[in-house]
């Protein structure tokens, strides 16, 4: 088992239906994929100040679980999935960073 967590950062703030749309339109495009075992999503959780520290703040986390890296490198190459990444990058442009990792609990 893997999971891959993606710490998800727009580049403008995102009305919350957007978002909500965006965290939904994820969640069913790597399910759809058959490969994922669970996918969720969620908001990050603002701290005032925050905005001051220069690293990359979250505006959502994604974590995905797999069976292993070939079903993670295969769910990737999905055009279903790739369509909804455009969609999405094409109206609010937004960063990714992420983390491949065995699960922590």
């Amino acid at each position: 088992m893997i999971h891959h967590t993606m710490i998800v950062s727009f580049d403008r703030p995102l009305p919350d239906v957007e978002l909500d749309q965006y965290l939904a339109d994820i969640e069913r495009a790597m399910l759809d994929t058959g490969l994922v075992q669970s996918v969720v999503a969620r908001r990050h959780v603002p701290l005032p100040g925050e905005e001051t520290i220069p690293a990359l703040i979250a505006t959502a986390i994604v974590q995905v679980a797999l069976d292993g890296t070939d079903a993670l490198a295969k769910a990737f190459t999905t055009p279903a999935l790739h369509e909804v990444i455009e969609h999405w990058q094409s109206r609010h442009p937004y960063k990714v960073a992420w983390a491949n990792h065995e699960p922590l609990v």
